[in-house]
């Protein structure tokens, strides 16, 4: 699937619900079902700058595509990595760096966080395609 058919998917599903009580419970049941981070990866050079909970986020490049693992000590923080994980994960560099995530104005996302939950957001998405910028660059010197 590409990145835009996984955020429609969010979308589709996050409109179902029309009370925000229900959508943030959609989301902690994404992040309960978000596997354990292993121990090893729970690093400072893994741990987001800008989050208020502490959250790590580990990616790995396998066959020209990243792989993201995350986890959160926040079960609504975790919710959000889990998002991310789930549309950007599995995607070259360049879809990562090309992609507009445009399903997080259209779930409402940002409005409905606290300003430092929003920031936080903001650093995981940066992260993320800070990760991907720096594969892409060695993909180029290979």
């Amino acid at each position: 699937m590409t990145i835009n058919e996984l955020q429609d998917n969010i979308i589709e599903e996050f409109s179902a619900f029309d009370d925000w009580m229900d959508k943030y419970a959609l989301l902690i049941d994404l992040g309960n079902s978000l596997p354990p981070l292993d121990e090893k990866y729970k690093t400072e050079s893994n741990l987001i700058e800008g989050c208020q909970s502490r959250v790590w986020l580990q990616a790995d490049y396998e066959n020209g595509k990243l792989l993201f693992k995350g986890e959160s000590d926040a079960v609504i923080v975790k919710g959000i990595v889990s998002l991310l994980i789930s549309i950007l994960s599995d995607h070259t560099p360049q879809e990562i760096l090309d992609t507009d995530l445009y399903f997080i104005e259209k779930i409402g996302l940002k409005e409905h966080l606290s300003p430092t939950r929003s920031n936080g957001l903001v650093a995981m998405v940066k992260q993320m395609r800070m990760y991907a910028l720096a594969f892409r660059t060695k993909e180029m010197e290979a």
